[in-house]
């Protein structure tokens, strides 16, 4: 008796057609950046109080650490996931997660908060890097950068709400080990989900490929088909104007943030503010961030990427102005709400540019190295901060930040061009492959 086997079921891209596996990428993206934000507010407090830690620049070792590994581990994520395939380096980030929040409870010294901060970098490089991968794949062209605000809002709102939740239990139970029990419940369930419930995005991409529209002005004809590693590396970083603007721009937006997690709360308790006011402080970056991110990416499919990096990039500068002239709550309040609302601007307009920029063939590469490039910022910005905060004080750290994002906003204008096609043109890709 012959059987015949099923027919594969057709790939469909957009939103809608992918709205299940789309919200749970989303809530496992809420758990990645739930990791970092059980620490931000208690470890700069923990590195003084039960380390005796002085000088800024060796207390910030462990953000730089952090920043390296992630920067590292996002090229490892993009190369894989286009080689084997999104969901198995999903599962191998969550994997290297495990020890994490155990390693900062029993830390016995220094080294192990550093070390704790390797594999949370190689972590959050492994799973940020390809929930973002996921979803374009997921969404087709025509809703790219709604996808990736609702993909940094559910990572960076986790941020807050954590570093919140993080402040309230170090206040109320102390630096250890109640915060950090958060972190090992979000290791669990996303470790679950990411193994039970997520499927392989892969095939999305490949149907993407197969009905790719070029651009009418022809800008990314030399760009089409397979690119070798080498060759993806040299587009995203020198060569492409988009692609080599947007990275750029994510090192300097992450500069801001790496300078703002080891600096902000030192700068906040120099003025007699208590743990919880710093907690909330510091929640107000990334929850204002987070929210924004609703927005701002279904405006940049409407209105398009170019002009609302610049203006969050010049916003950014402005906040940390605000931040560097102040020595009291409210205008610091202020200050932290303009550089989250800036940063909420830039960031899934970013990423959306390069999914706009990349084939298909070679996306997922392509938003590894952005994001190399892009989570280099947090070592930069954390050695830039130290050192200049050990010479000339912490507001002159603040300072400078501000003068380096004027300049990246600068970049953008002049050398960035409008990556979003219309959306008619868009529209004709989103079909279905059988």
């Amino acid at each position: 008796m012959n059987r015949t086997r099923p027919a594969t079921r057709p790939v469909s891209l957009g939103l809608r057609a992918n709205a299940a596996q789309f919200t749970l990428l989303v809530a496992i993206n809420a758990l990645v950046g739930g990791m970092v934000g059980q620490q931000q507010t208690v470890l700069p407090l923990l590195a003084e109080d039960e380390f005796g830690l002085t000088g800024y620049t060796f207390i910030f070792t462990y953000v730089v650490a952090f920043g390296i590994t992630k920067a590292a581990a996002n090229y490892f994520a993009g190369t894989w996931s286009d080689r084997y395939g999104r969901k198995p380096v999903l599962i191998a980030g969550w994997l290297f997660a495990v020890p994490v929040p155990l390693m900062l409870i029993w830390a016995p010294n220094w080294g192990w908060v550093v070390a704790a901060n390797v594999l949370l970098g190689i972590n959050q490089g492994l799973t940020w890097s390809t929930t973002v991968i996921m979803k374009i794949d997921l969404v087709g062209p025509r809703q790219r950068g709604l996808a990736m605000g609702l993909n940094e809002a559910a990572g960076y709102g986790a941020v807050a709400l954590t570093s919140l939740a993080a402040g309230y239990l170090a206040a109320e139970h102390g630096l250890r080990p109640a915060p950090f029990l958060l972190g090992l419940s979000y290791t669990a369930l996303a470790l679950g989900l990411s193994t039970l419930a997520v499927r392989e995005t892969r095939g999305h991409a490949h149907a993407e490929a197969a009905n790719h529209v070029a651009r009418l002005d022809g800008r990314h004809d030399h760009l089409h088909g397979e690119l070798s590693n080498r060759e993806v590396f040299t587009q995203t970083s020198l060569r492409e104007p988009a692609l080599s603007s947007a990275s750029q721009a994510g090192l300097v937006n992450n500069l801001n943030f790496g300078l703002s997690w080891g600096l902000f709360p030192l700068l906040f308790a120099s003025s007699g503010l208590s743990v919880g006011r710093i907690g909330v402080l510091f929640a107000l970056y990334p929850a204002v961030w987070g929210v924004g991110q609703l927005f701002t990416g279904a405006a940049s499919d409407r209105w398009g990427r170019k002009h609302l990096i610049t203006a969050g990039m010049l916003t950014q500068a402005s906040g940390l102005a605000v931040i560097a002239s102040a020595d009291t709550f409210a205008p610091w309040a202020v200050g932290t709400i303009l550089l989250g609302a800036g940063t909420s601007m830039v960031y899934p307009t970013l990423l959306a540019a390069i999914g706009d920029v990349a084939h298909p063939a070679w996306r997922g590469r392509a938003v590894g190295i952005y994001r190399v490039w892009r989570d280099l910022g947090y070592a930069v910005g954390a050695l830039m901060g130290g050192v200049v905060a050990d010479l000339w004080g912490l507001r002159a750290a603040v300072w400078a930040a501000a003068a380096i994002t004027l300049a990246s906003a600068l970049v953008v204008a002049v050398r960035m061009y409008e990556t979003h096609q219309p959306a008619d043109t868009a529209r004709t890709q989103e079909t279905s492959n059988g």
